[in-house]
């Protein structure tokens, strides 16, 4: 194993060693005004109130290499239900997160003009993350369903957010062999989006859909929080 990468899996372990394993990082630890904000969405049915192994691995790995800023971690509230057979249902749990997440955003651009926001998720919350960049409606979303659909941040909020990292999406196959509708990245937010997804995951690789591989839950392990977050630190 090539140097660097070999201490990326160290100090990923190292990391990795430190969240305790029953109890994900809980949401809004942080002074109210933080240095940087991390928003994330946990991934299908990881405890409430948390955001989950790969969000905790990704504050932790902002943490360690921010230069000794304070790091606030705020998880986007909902149910990240996996009863996906009720369409409806499951809509209007991630109807709720994206909500949720632009919510928070909103608030922490009014009241910590300093303040870094970075937005992300994991599996399903890395859906929810795209689908709050959106100005317009998804592609899918029936007409009448429409009028649920929280309202977008406005342009200067937008700005505020300084990076998003998304890990383990799930693919546009995969969504839609789901029935579901696909999020597009908003334009504004391409240069500042990581989307990372594991070779042979076969939620976000493009895979028919299928139940998640092993390889879908090793994103807080293998490396990858930490090159996010050189990657959101850079863009901060």
């Amino acid at each position: 194993m090539p140097p660097r990468l070999s201490a990326r899996f160290v100090c990923s372990a190292m990391i990795a060693a430190a969240i305790p394993l029953a109890s994900p990082l809980q949401a809004a630890q942080a002074a109210p005004c933080a240095e940087i904000e991390v928003v994330f969405a946990r991934g299908t049915a990881e405890p409430g109130g948390s955001v989950g192994f790969t969000g905790t691995s990704f504050a932790e790995s902002l943490r360690l290499n921010s230069g000794g800023r304070s790091v606030g971690v705020y998880g986007v509230n909902y149910p990240a239900s996996a009863e996906f057979a009720d369409k409806l249902a499951f809509a209007h749990t991630v109807l709720q997160g994206i909500g949720d997440a632009r919510q928070r955003i909103e608030q922490i651009a009014a009241g910590c003009p300093d303040t870094e926001i970075v937005l992300g998720g994991y599996s399903q919350g890395a859906a929810v993350a795209e689908f709050a960049t959106m100005s317009e409606v998804p592609e899918g979303v029936p007409a009448e369903y429409e009028k649920y659909l929280p309202p977008p941040m406005a342009p200067e909020v937008a700005e505020r957010v300084t990076a998003v990292a998304l890990f383990g999406k799930p693919s546009q196959r995969f969504l839609r062999d789901a029935g579901a509708p696909v999020p597009v990245l908003e334009p504004s937010y391409r240069t500042k989006t990581i989307d990372l997804c594991i070779t042979g995951d076969n939620i976000c690789d493009g895979s028919p859909l299928a139940q998640p591989n092993g390889l879908h839950v090793l994103y807080s392990v293998n490396g990858m929080t930490l090159t996010a977050a050189d990657f959101a630190l850079q863009r901060g």
